[in-house]
């Protein structure tokens, strides 16, 4: 305060006031309000006054500016939280499928909408597995049952069937108030868990499932995270690794740089349909032992980017392999009901460590992971998800509802979304033809779509493209000339980056670099969805191919 007293003073002797007794008409008033805003940084504002004859022009003092000047820097100090201090392991989290490409795509849609020209007239954004965003219609019985979960007013409404209702009822039941907006228990709502169980004993043909070994999640990635984070530690060499594949979906490498863990990579076999050989799962531990502690190994099944379906010996050996290097099993499942090839059957790990005998299936520690985001029902909005887990230790499984219990529960209407994924309508019932009719509509739109996308891509040169037996993705191989290469370390950029960002300028296709998810030295890739509508794909498919075309002759 005694600073802007003498900004004041110093600031009424500019404006003519010497002294006690010689300010007038205001003018000591004027002077502090002028000298508030110097010391607040701002430009004053001060009326002009008749001059005094003796003074001539009106000037600030350079004592009161350097004084105002010294208030303001105090004012604007340095910011606590910078780049420089803010948690590195933050820092060092990167996610493709939201990445550099998409921001990118973001600001040329608002291009669009304010008129600017480009060759083309919107942006296809075929870089996320988001169902409904790219036209899928949700399924009714799910919509029905969640609504009547929300208001219950409308179970006395002759426009919902008796058997959503009955569904609601007893989601509601279990809800504290019987409101869908009441908190749950952190493990999740109990008769939903119980469905779960249910569902996964019809799934895996009748192999006991128990609710407690249920846990409700915030859709599949809050699982994931969950488990890693109550399974890595130690430091130096004996930090904890987690074995992941390649190429994998980037949540697990952000999840492993952000809990500051070890990322042990292992190749899937591109040119065996991209298949895991337990082979290279053993070189990869082998080697990885030497710089930390590989205790967590994480299989993706149907793969994501890569649309790989797993064979039943294909899972006994990766077992087998986790029980005898006691490596504790992540089985990330979200795509179960997306397998279109004919001869390829989704097998879960807990069904197969089952069939193996009580050797394994009493000690092979196993996290299982479901959705409601991918599938035939695409909710994605709704967070809902569900992770089941083998053989824990008894005092860790209190450490883990612990560390549930920090963030009070998962959504709830999440929670009966995933409750009817679980518990879908059954011959008999009302609503069952229509949810089938739905459900496998969806399913064999989506085996076209994968069959159209693989066939067009291996029509373009300089493309190849494994078979697409599940999941939502195309992931191709693609040829980029040298001299691609070259303009790419210019504009310092990966060579798939270069070529995903001329593609989205050029065509306004928005795809992941494969760089985004991990691939073999040389070799190039981009992750696309197949949701789009089927005709609206076949434009989507030409568009790359002509732009690929293009960038060839350009590039040779």
């Amino acid at each position: 305060m005694h600073r802007l007293v003498l900004v004041a003073k110093q600031a009424a002797a500019s404006l003519g006031c010497t002294g006690p007794g010689v300010c007038r008409g205001g003018r000591k008033d004027m002077a502090l309000r002028c000298a508030a805003s110097l010391a607040a940084g701002r430009q004053p504002r001060c009326p002009r006054l008749p001059r005094p004859a003796r003074e001539g022009t009106v000037r600030w003092s350079s004592a009161a500016k350097a004084s105002a000047v010294k208030i303001n820097e105090k004012a604007s100090r340095e910011k606590i939280l910078t780049l420089e201090s803010m948690n590195p392991q933050v820092k060092a989290v990167e996610y493709a499928v939201r990445g550099p490409i998409v921001l990118k795509a973001g600001e040329i849609e608002k291009e669009l909408r304010k008129g600017i020209k480009k060759p083309f007239t919107e942006v296809i954004k075929a870089n996320i597995g988001d169902a409904h965003a790219m036209g899928q219609r949700p399924i009714t019985f799910l919509r029905q049952v969640v609504a009547l979960c929300t208001y219950p007013n409308l179970l006395d409404s002759p426009s919902f069937p008796e058997d959503a209702k009955k569904r609601a009822r007893r989601i509601l039941q279990g809800c504290g108030g019987n409101s869908l907006g009441s908190y749950s228990a952190s493990q999740g709502i109990n008769c939903i868990r119980e469905d779960v169980a249910s569902y996964i004993e019809r799934r895996d043909g009748r192999v006991p499932a128990d609710p407690d070994n249920i846990y409700l999640t915030t859709g599949a990635s809050d699982g994931i995270t969950t488990i890693l984070k109550i399974l890595i530690s130690g430091g130096g060499k004996s930090r904890t690794g987690v074995m992941i594949p390649i190429p994998q979906y980037p949540l697990y490498s952000a999840a492993i740089s952000e809990l500051a863990a070890i990322q042990v990579n292992y190749y899937l076999d591109e040119e065996n349909c991209w298949a895991l050989d337990v082979n290279e799962l053993r070189r990869s531990l082998n080697e990885a032992k030497a710089y930390c502690n590989p205790k967590v190994l994480c299989i993706i099944n149907p793969g994501n980017p890569t649309g790989q379906v797993q064979s039943r010996k294909c899972i006994e050996d990766v077992i087998h392999f986790a029980w005898e290097e006691k490596l504790f099993l992540l089985a990330d499942e979200v795509y179960q009901d997306n397998v279109y090839s004919e001869g390829c059957q989704f097998h879960s790990f807990k069904k197969i460590l089952y069939e193996m005998g009580p050797e394994y299936y009493n000690n092979v520690e196993l996290a299982s992971f479901h959705s409601t985001s991918k599938g035939y029902m695409g909710e994605c909005g709704y967070r809902g998800g569900y992770m089941e887990v083998l053989n824990l230790h008894p005092e860790i499984k209190g450490q883990l509802v612990k560390l549930l219990s920090v963030r009070i529960c998962p959504p709830v209407s999440g929670q009966a979304a995933m409750d009817i994924v679980v518990n879908p309508p059954v011959p008999g019932e009302e609503s069952y033809s229509q949810f089938i009719k739905e459900k496998e509509s969806v399913l064999n739109n989506l085996a076209q779509k994968a069959k159209l996308t693989e066939d067009m891509f291996n029509k373009v040169p300089g493309f190849h493209c494994n078979p697409l037996q599940g999941a939502l993705y195309a992931f191709p191989r693609i040829f980029i000339p040298s001299k691609a290469i070259e303009e790419a370390k210019a504009h310092k950029m990966a060579p798939d980056m270069f070529y995903c960002t001329k593609l989205l300028e050029e065509t306004g296709i928005c795809v992941v670099p494969g760089s985004g998810f991990g691939q073999r030295e040389g070799s190039y890739h981009f992750r696309m969805t197949i949701l789009p509508p089927v005709e609206k794909l076949k434009i989507l498919l030409e568009k790359v191919k002509d732009f690929h075309i293009k960038f060839l002759e350009k590039y040779a």
